[in-house]
């Protein structure tokens, strides 16, 4: 599968909000989508096959040298092909660039296959957030990379 990593912008706004009701009980609107976009402490980017058909996003926000990852969002026909992965590599090399201390994200404890994939690019599990989620109520897993002291 070809898949090209590209800043999010607003021709990603439709597949991005498709991908929310897909992948998550508990979807954000197409507001809080657009105020991501605008949003100057945020970082985002789309996973676009050859034609430029939205198959994943991410997005993060930056708090003075933390990066809180958001979403990680892959099309349900494209996963296990990449995509996911791709995008966790984008925002760890935007992480180093921007000299930030480490990438933290909060993971469904159920979601066996989501916690390997992080697990796989270095994140390690750091603590728990009890009744995190609602539908259905469920802890958090906190995950967290953590990258080199920088001077």
């Amino acid at each position: 599968m070809e898949i090209h990593i590209v800043p999010m912008d607003s021709t990603h706004l439709d597949g991005m909000e498709e991908l929310e009701r897909q992948c998550f009980p508990d979807p954000w609107s197409r507001k809080i989508l657009e105020d991501l976009l605008g949003d100057p402490h945020a970082y985002g980017l789309a996973a676009v096959d050859g034609a430029g058909v939205l198959l994943g996003y991410a997005s993060l926000h930056v708090v003075l040298d933390e990066g809180h990852i958001n979403n990680v969002a892959v099309r349900p026909a494209a996963r296990r092909q990449g995509v996911a992965t791709a995008l966790l590599l984008a925002l760890k090399q935007y992480g180093q660039a921007q000299k930030l201390a480490f990438l933290t994200l909060e993971v469904r404890e159920s979601n066996q296959e989501a916690r390997a994939l992080y697990a796989g690019q270095g994140f390690a599990e750091v603590g728990r957030r009890r009744g995190y989620y609602t539908h259905p109520k469920e802890d958090a897993m906190i995950m967290t990379l953590e990258f080199a002291t920088w001077n």
